[in-house]
């Protein structure tokens, strides 16, 4: 499988972009991975990249979006920080990546047992840690239930898991409503924003 082109990335539009990381996933899954000569790719993609989906995801040592989505060299751009969020550096990554370098797709990535998450979910507090953890708490006040407080905090994984897919919400959200570029985009039908949850247990992603 060779790398991406300009003409190849022009022909992608966002829904085989979505298409083709569910179907990287499904090879990850079966461990069916595509054949690719990544030095080969290298070599490819030394004059130039082009991407066809931007991925936002957490710092999770188990989740690396190449490797989950079976994708190669110069196929997608790759933003990792603790809890999946959003902020102004984030958002300007992503407008160069879908603007300027013509990714058609833009992907939430979240996954079950985050860290970041958890730490929320305990409103830990722990030097720089705590202004990044006071980023991903709105998702903690916006998930209603359980209401009984014995049971809001990381020891309940389904709270835990529930509060990482409305921090991907929230995300989406914060994207659609602090970028006009990436909202022009989607409403115009150049780009998609979605959001996903990748299951650390089996390895699949749930779209949302």
């Amino acid at each position: 499988m060779k790398a991406h082109t300009k003409e190849t990335q022009a022909a992608m539009t966002p829904e085989k972009a979505l298409q083709a990381l569910k179907d990287g996933n499904q090879r990850f899954q079966q461990n069916k991975k595509a054949n690719r000569d990544l030095l080969q790719q290298v070599k490819e993609t030394k004059d130039g990249q082009y991407p066809f989906a931007t991925v936002l995801s957490c710092i999770d040592s188990r989740v690396s979006s190449e490797l989950i989505f079976d994708q190669g060299m110069g196929d997608i751009f790759s933003i990792r920080i603790a809890g999946n969020f959003v902020n102004q550096d984030i958002l300007g990554s992503m407008e160069f990546a879908c603007k300027l370098a013509g990714t058609k797709l833009v992907l939430v990535l979240g996954h079950t047992s985050c860290g970041a998450v958890k730490g929320a979910c305990d409103h830990a507090r722990l030097g720089n840690l705590t202004m990044l953890i006071n980023k991903i708490e709105p998702a903690v006040y916006e998930t209603k239930e359980p209401k009984d407080e014995s049971l809001r905090n990381s020891k309940n994984l389904a709270f835990v898991d529930a509060v990482a897919v409305k921090n991907v919400e929230l995300a989406i959200e914060n994207i659609r409503g602090q970028s006009v570029v990436l909202k022009e985009m989607e409403d115009n039908g150049e780009i998609q924003i979605v959001g996903g949850m990748y299951d650390i247990a089996d390895g699949k992603v749930h779209f949302l």
